[in-house]
């Protein structure tokens, strides 16, 4: 059994990040000049740790798969970051923020770690701001706020609907500073396909050269996964096409603990699919529940327009189950009441998958102009993609997965169970619990890269032992090895179907039985159904051409190769977890009124399993101690 030391500094909460930063052994500027640092992805979290760590005055090596670090997921984002700023002081706080964050994960995240997040939040807007982000202003010129789910303050900061977008080029232009400094060398259109593991420790990655089909071998001192979630093993999800698992699933399978990977977000408003070859699906903002009231009709399989259907005989569901919190209960909590009323009969649009975010009473109150200033260019692209004017008419919205909380397992420095293997933003498992609350993602990609990473990584710099590795060391011709051996095996299989094909049936069978709603029954299922279509995969999959050239068939293969092997993981996770806790919902453990029941004696652990080849993995678990929020039961009623 693998150790689980998330080494946790001693003493108040307040201080423990404090403590930690003047504890830890520094590296002189002199040898800093002598150490190569490898990270992998540009979104926020990896440009900002690249940008910063070259900024320190380490040789930075940074890779990614797009053309340009600009095409990062993380420019997707739309409705904002927070921080605990307090500008509308409406009550808000590091306290507040940190208890938020644990109750919306469902008690199933780190007391100090997440203390951490909320305290350094701050540092990231002054952070932004100073380079060049155009956040929204009030107009005395302070920066505007608004609220997201699961939170009753405002406290999240915007730049209309897109907030990641200019974050991300805030970051990339300190990267790219960088870059001209000669402190960072970028490779884009290049994709990490194995882990370089020497004496144990991690000491480089495998790369394809994505345009040539060049695999090649990089090494360095330390190495930094900040390479996203894995929700497109859903097939449809909210991701962008090329998100994928396979940097973290390679890790995984060279030592990497991975954490609760059954711990996947579906986030309640995305429009809807459109037909079966539909192959992503479009997020609109959370944002857009502050001012947007959900409802379907009161009565079953009612086709009529929405203007023509009077409020009396409207179900304003959320509002209705949870007064409180209204139209921004948490995101898990509102996908599955959306869920619930669809399965009704209740919902609208093709196949009654859908329901009504609707902003007429809002247009009537404040007039089309604020409306249009706050969300305009949503409601454009709304428009372009549905051919529907959500001014006039209620915008169609349905779950979709999202956010995936669950990554490689990191201790309190950001350090996997590999030494020297750094794991940052959504790639790690660490700040959310079972379940994000909206805005928090940005907040947590841009503190570990910025503000964290850069001080936890030079103590293993300054303490470890590392002697000098090659390219030509017997370990890194075996990585080597093991990926044109993989891409050789695909090229060979020679068979009738598409990736594509099989990557949407692991998606089917994971939607159904490990999505929303999972159960005993299903996820046995599915346990059974995976295997027998990964061997199928590997009899029959269909990839073109050759590996020494532009091949994008094969990356893809590559890609749908691992989710086959990781969707079975998933599965295992959460079968393993009796209870139902943030957006893990198991039908067998919900309360008489259909909420979640969690089981704080038996599962307050992250489950942490271990790659056995050949083997079923092997659970690990890291007890989870609240100190100062006593686990209660998460009501938003």
């Amino acid at each position: 059994m693998m150790t689980l030391d998330p080494k946790i500094p001693p003493g108040p909460l307040e201080t423990k990040w404090e403590q930690r930063r003047f504890s830890e052994k520094l590296v002189s500027p002199n040898n800093k000049r002598k150490v190569t640092i490898i990270v992998v992805g540009t979104g926020l979290a990896g440009a900002s740790a690249a940008s910063t760590l070259g900024q320190l005055g380490y040789q930075v090596e940074c890779f990614c798969f797009q053309d340009s670090p600009r095409r990062a997921h993380s420019i997707a984002a739309q409705g904002g970051i927070n921080a605990a700023k307090n500008y509308q002081d409406d009550g808000d706080s590091v306290a507040r923020l940190f208890y938020d964050t644990i109750k919306g994960g469902d008690f199933r995240s780190r007391e100090a770690n997440v203390y951490r997040l909320a305290q350094v939040s701050a540092q990231i807007i002054d952070q932004c701001v100073a380079l060049g982000v155009p956040f929204a202003r009030e107009y005395g010129g302070q920066l505007a706020n608004r609220s997201f789910g699961g939170v009753q303050v405002s406290r999240t900061f915007y730049c209309r609907g897109q907030t990641g977008q200019q974050l991300l080029l805030g970051a990339y232009s300190a990267l790219c500073w960088q870059v001209e400094r000669g402190q960072v060398t970028m490779h884009p259109r290049t994709e990490m396909l194995d882990l370089v593991m020497v004496d144990g420790q991690a000491r480089g990655i495998v790369v394809r050269d994505l345009v040539t089909g060049r695999v090649s071998i990089h090494t360095a001192h330390a190495v930094v996964l900040a390479t996203g979630g894995y929700s497109n093993v859903y097939y449809l999800s909210t991701n962008a096409s090329g998100s994928n698992v396979t940097a973290t699933y390679r890790a995984w399978k060279q030592g990497a603990a991975f954490a609760n990977p059954c711990f996947t977000q579906i986030h309640p408003t995305a429009i809807p699919p459109g037909d079966a070859h539909q192959a992503k699906l479009t997020l609109m903002s959370e944002s857009l529940r502050n001012d947007g009231r959900l409802w379907v009709p009161n009565m079953l399989a009612d086709h009529r327009c929405p203007g023509d259907i009077p409020t009396a005989e409207r179900d304003y569901f959320l509002e209705r189950r949870y007064p409180r919190f209204g139209n921004l209960a948490p995101r898990d909590i509102a996908s599955r009441a959306v869920k619930a009323v669809c399965d009704e009969g209740r919902g609208v649009g093709p196949g009654g998958h859908g329901v009504y975010l609707d902003f007429a009473d809002v247009i009537d109150q404040q007039g089309l102009d604020v409306v249009r200033e706050r969300y305009g260019n949503l409601f454009d692209m709304y428009q372009r993609i549905t051919g529907e004017d959500a001014y006039h008419a209620p915008m169609r919205i349905y779950p979709a997965p999202h956010y995936t909380m669950g990554g490689l397992w990191v201790d309190y420095n950001l350090m996997s169970t590999i030494p020297g293997l750094f794991v940052i933003g959504e790639a790690n498992f660490a700040d959310h619990g079972a379940n994000r609350l909206g805005a928090s993602s940005l907040m947590q990609g841009l503190a570990d890269g910025y503000f964290i990473l850069p001080y936890t990584i030079g103590h293993y710099l300054a303490t470890a032992k590392l002697t000098p590795v090659s390219e030509d060391h017997q370990e890194s011709r075996a990585a080597l090895q093991r990926v044109t051996d993989k891409l050789g095996r695909l090229l060979n299989v020679k068979g009738r179907r598409t990736a594509a094909s099989f990557h949407r049936e692991v998606g089917r069978l994971l939607w159904n039985h490990c999505g929303m709603s999972r159960n005993e029954a299903g996820l046995k299922s599915a346990l059974t159904s995976i295997p027998a279509l990964r061997e199928e995969y590997w009899r029959d999959v269909m990839v073109p051409g050759s590996g020494e050239v532009f091949n994008q068939e094969l990356e893809y293969a590559g890609r749908v190769a691992d989710y086959l092997e990781f969707a079975e993981l998933l599965c295992h996770d959460a079968l393993h977890r009796e209870e139902s806790c943030g957006a893990h919902f198991r039908e067998e453990y919900q309360t008489d009124d259909g909420e979640p029941r969690r089981d704080d004696s038996r599962f307050a652990h992250v489950a942490a399993w271990e790659y056995r080849e050949g083997a079923l993995p092997v659970l690990n678990k890291e007890p989870l101690v609240f100190e100062f929020v006593p686990p209660t039961t998460r009501s938003y009623q």
